[in-house]
């Protein structure tokens, strides 16, 4: 036999740091072949209907196994790759392979399936195995004629689900640009193909996306829209990229929409929109929804948090009260109680907002999920604090069970959110310090503590505090944008505030915020339109309720008072309470 001593091939063996990967992409749309599809006829046939085993080769697949089990897996391989060999069966090669991969040993799995692809060549599992080991390998600029003839062995049934799987499956690669660009290479007649040209572009799109060129995935994702022009998967892809601050991306979802309303596909675009505060299209959008599609209880739930952000008490109510009928219509115990607890937390503020405590305090008796005691808990503590009860609402949060690190990080952050809510900034500040303590090389604690010095009166101490998080984590850009916008808002330093603001929009030159942090230091250095035309940006990218409220203040010193009052409305409807808003009002003698 053409092995080395099977004890010597064992200590040969190079060690690499793989994950299982055989076993993890066991479960991806390629693993096994989708039910119904035949194998093609130039695959061999499974084992079972190989000719009958002679002994020598049957004493080779038993001593192959028996040293896998027992701890030599070296001597395993040696033994079934040989089995293999002799044998031209495709399940003792890919034995071999698994023997190896189970050991760690990369470059050994990748010997025994590229022997299983050159005496099977056509074999298309072979393909797979050495495609799917080469990219756990790092070893990416060899797949693209492994992923061409996998997708060519493919179905038309089956290749839209292969191309989907293309981002997890080369999602592995440490060369995330290296990997977008093999694939496209591989894709090269699948993206030009009106069938498979949508899923393709998608799948080279996210890609992209992984390898940070959102202007690729964007063009990618027009691409597919252009090939198909109700396209979900572009739609979907052009929703994460919205996500990540590419509002470019809109129109495609929303003609996709206008071709197909799908329900779960409008959902998802509300989502988004929320997460943008673009809370009046998001809340349109979900009447819609509950409209197309009446029995889908997250929309309801979403509709009530958004009705009662806005105000409107008695429509979140009716919202809540048809959400619980649907989830407790759910068969999933699980997901019915846990839902029914997110309305019972939702129904408590509803009752605080209207300050029936008692009625708060009885729909927050009815939760009894694990996991939601300390958000029922962080409720209670509230309405406690809304009753002048402040003292007795840090005990309770004081006293919650636990006394893991994580426990307190948890406890600490909810007493300072308690004290925010209260304006009580000073004793935030305090218990941010004792937070910070914990974890001080957390950038973003030390961050939050930065924040509420300033809160406190402590000007000297913000900046300092944002200087050290700044010296620690020079990327962090969020420190440069605050610093540069407390300066500006105090209106000293102005240059200085503007060369902060500028570094931090070289790392996040999408960011709505920093956009509004360039508006008002503008116009505290007497740029008016250039201030306007920062500002207007960053309202249309974020209607947030303070760049609603720099926005309006340019426009009323520019004479425009009705687009002023505008505006302001319109972030008034998101934050009625904000500090920043109700200063500006008073400031400028403006009444809404």
């Amino acid at each position: 036999m053409d092995y080395y001593g099977p004890m010597v091939l064992f200590h040969s063996f190079r060690t690499v740091a793989l994950v299982t990967v055989i076993a993890a992409s066991a479960h991806s749309a390629w693993a096994q072949r989708p039910a119904g599809e035949s194998r093609p006829p130039n695959e061999p046939p499974p084992v079972e209907s190989n000719p009958a085993l002679d002994a020598e080769l049957f004493y080779e697949i038993f001593l192959g196994e028996i040293s896998a089990r027992t701890g030599d897996p070296g001597a395993g391989y040696a033994f079934m790759l040989e089995a293999a060999r002799r044998s031209a069966d495709g399940q003792l090669y890919q034995r071999a392979a698994d023997i190896a991969l189970q050991s760690r040993s990369g470059e050994y799995a990748l010997a025994a399936a590229r022997a299983w692809k050159e005496a099977l060549p056509q074999s298309r599992e072979a393909n797979r195995y050495v495609l799917q080991i080469l990219i756990a390998l790092n070893r990416i600029g060899e797949t693209p004629e492994l992923l061409r003839q996998e997708l060519a062995q493919a179905s038309p049934r089956s290749k839209a689900s292969a191309l989907a799987s293309l981002p997890q499956l080369y999602g592995r690669a440490s060369d995330k640009a290296l990997a977008a660009k093999v694939v496209e290479q591989a894709l090269v007649n699948e993206l030009t193909n009106p069938a498979t040209g949508p899923e393709a572009w998608v799948s080279l799109g996210r890609l992209r996306l992984a390898a940070s060129d959102k202007g690729g995935a964007l063009d990618a994702a027009r691409k597919a829209q252009g090939l198909d022009n109700a396209s979900e998967s572009a739609a979907r892809l052009a929703l994460e990229l919205m996500d990540e601050g590419l509002l470019d991306a809109e129109p495609i979802v929303t003609q996709t929409l206008s071709k197909q309303p799908i329900p779960d596909l409008r959902m998802a675009y509300a989502r988004v929109l929320l997460g943008l505060q673009r809370y009046p299209e998001a809340s349109r959008q979900l009447e819609t929804v509950t409209k197309e599609k009446p029995d889908l209880a997250e929309a309801w739930l979403v509709a009530a948090t958004l009705q009662y952000q806005d105000n409107r008490l008695p429509a979140a109510e009716a919202s809540l009260q048809r959400f619980m009928e649907l989830a407790s219509a759910s068969g999933d115990a699980d997901l019915r109680q846990k839902s029914l607890t997110q309305a019972y937390l939702l129904y408590a503020q509803i009752a605080e907002k209207k300050k029936d405590f008692a009625g708060a305090e009885a729909w927050l008796a009815r939760i009894d999920n694990a996991e939601e005691v300390f958000g029922a808990q962080t409720r209670r503590a509230s309405l406690l604090a809304r009753q002048g009860k402040v003292a007795q609402a840090r005990a309770l949060l004081r006293n919650l069970p636990g006394n893991s690190a994580d426990s307190q990080r948890m406890k600490l952050m909810a007493e300072v959110q308690l004290l925010r809510d209260q304006r009580l900034y000073q004793e935030a500040y305090k218990v941010q310090v004792e937070l910070v303590a914990l974890a001080p090389d957390d950038a973003e604690l030390v961050y939050d503590q930065a924040m509420l010095a300033e809160k406190a009166g402590q000007p000297d101490t913000m900046e300092k505090l944002l200087r050290q998080v700044i010296a620690r984590q020079p990327e962090y850009h969020h420190a440069y944008n605050a610093l540069g916008y407390s300066l500006a808002d105090r209106g000293v330093r102005l240059d200085e505030a503007k060369r902060f603001i500028l570094k931090a929009l070289e790392f996040a030159p999408n960011d709505p915020f920093i956009m509004d942090s360039l508006g008002w230091v503008e116009f505290r250095l007497g740029n008016k339109a250039d201030a306007r035309k920062h500002l207007e940006a960053a309202f249309k990218a974020r209607p947030d309720v303070e760049i609603a409220a720099h926005l309006g203040e340019v426009l009323w010193s520019m004479g425009d008072r009705d687009g002023a009052t505008r505006v302001w409305k319109e972030g008034q409807r998101a934050s009625p309470d904000n500090d920043t808003l109700k200063e500006t009002l008073k400031r400028l003698g403006a009444t809404l």
